[in-house]
């Protein structure tokens, strides 16, 4: 099986790891403060907070925001229902908006017709790695006086209008599982632009410990006291989980490189085919490819996703729209909300991506594709 994604470790990962097992932290301390300094080297210095997960990354950057109950976080529903559970847990309401039809990230106009007096936060996902429309959405939110959130679990490595994703939103939630374009194994963060938020998002990850003295409300107690002045939760990540993090760091430059080679042999193969689309790329984009998105005919999709995998092209959908789910379905929430995102659903099949797929690979999997179109 040629797989969907997969994770791609070297010896300097292995050892960075040995390491910190061999050494005295292996969870919150020096590696994991480290971590975090290299990843402001790719979020155009703004300052990050790591966290246990992608999911928690979105937590956090939510309750660091103050979203709570009576207020609305518009989302786009091309994305993993971790976007919209976060906001949900925290009790706000979320308000689904269509996607632009090439690149499946949330469209400004539709989040322009959604804004209402509860909205709180706008959360852009940059689906595949290609960013979204960052002016655009910035602008809406500068006029409304709204939050914008920027989920970038796909897209850590890409630009927008030459400025790092990190550096685009108020707040960024980032995702490190092993399909993602870097890997802790299972990890994320959140890049925070204002410095009260980023301390709120560092305090609701470390279970709402308050350590500086200086801001404690309890006096008196002595050195080892420290407080919690509102809750959090432990979403701490493992020192020996960043150093791995750190290293794949290293090598950030040349996984971008090789996505990007094959996004290209994979759109060379389909070029020419009118009964295929493939994935977009704006022209002020320089996109970290995350997923490739191909989209074939809807009465040919489920056919071509089983014969695919039937020779053994591990392909995968991405995503069901989330408002579909059965957790928001029993909320109310109706089919044909989002007619594009709906449409973009039921012709969208991701093809193998990622940095150790060989030459050989790929050019089975565009072979392999042309021929379920034939089959």
């Amino acid at each position: 099986m040629i797989p969907y994604g997969h994770h791609d470790i070297d010896e300097d990962d292995v050892a960075a790891v040995s390491a910190v097992l061999r050494g005295e932290w292996l969870t919150t301390g020096p590696v994991l403060e480290q971590f975090e300094a290299d990843l402001r080297g790719f979020t155009g210095g703004t300052p990050v907070v790591a966290v246990s997960s992608g999911t928690a990354a979105l937590h956090v950057a939510y309750a660091a925001a103050g979203v709570g109950p009576g207020d609305e976080v518009i989302t786009p529903p091309m994305t993993f229902i971790a976007t919209q559970a976060t906001a949900v847990a925290l009790g706000a309401t979320i308000v689904f908006a269509d996607v632009c039809s090439d690149t499946a990230n949330i469209d400004p106009g539709a989040v322009e017709a959604a804004i209402t007096s509860r909205t709180k936060a706008i959360v852009a996902v940059d689906y595949a790695g290609h960013p979204a429309d960052m002016d655009a959405l910035r602008a809406i939110a500068d006029q409304h006086g709204l939050i914008l959130i920027e989920d970038a679990a796909h897209s850590l490595g890409s630009t927008y209008k030459g400025r790092p994703v990190g550096s685009l939103a108020d707040i960024t939630a980032f995702s490190f599982f092993p399909t993602k374009n870097i890997t802790t194994a299972e990890g994320g963060a959140v890049a925070v632009r204002d410095a009260a938020t980023l301390q709120r998002a560092r305090e609701f990850a470390r279970q709402g410990l308050v350590r500086e003295p200086s801001r404690h409300r309890i006096t008196g107690e002595g050195p080892w006291h420290q407080e919690v002045h509102a809750f959090g939760l432990n979403y701490r990540l493992p020192d020996v989980l960043a150093a791995l993090g750190s290293s794949q760091l290293t090598r950030l430059a040349a996984f971008k490189a090789r996505r990007a080679e094959v996004k290209a042999s994979h759109d060379a193969a389909f070029a020419g085919r009118a009964d295929l689309e493939i994935p977009a790329q704006r022209p002020h984009v320089d996109p970290m490819w995350h997923l490739y998105p191909l989209r074939v005919p809807v009465n040919r999709r489920r056919a071509v996703f089983e014969r695919l995998r039937e020779v053994g092209v591990g392909v995968q959908v991405n995503y069901l729209p989330a408002y579909w789910h059965p957790a928001f379905a029993d909320l109310g929430f109706p089919r044909g909300l989002c007619p594009v995102a709906e449409e973009f659903y039921r012709r969208e099949i991701s093809l193998p991506m990622s940095t150790t797929l060989t030459d050989e690979q790929v050019a089975v999997v565009g072979d392999a594709v042309i021929a379920s179109l034939e089959h």
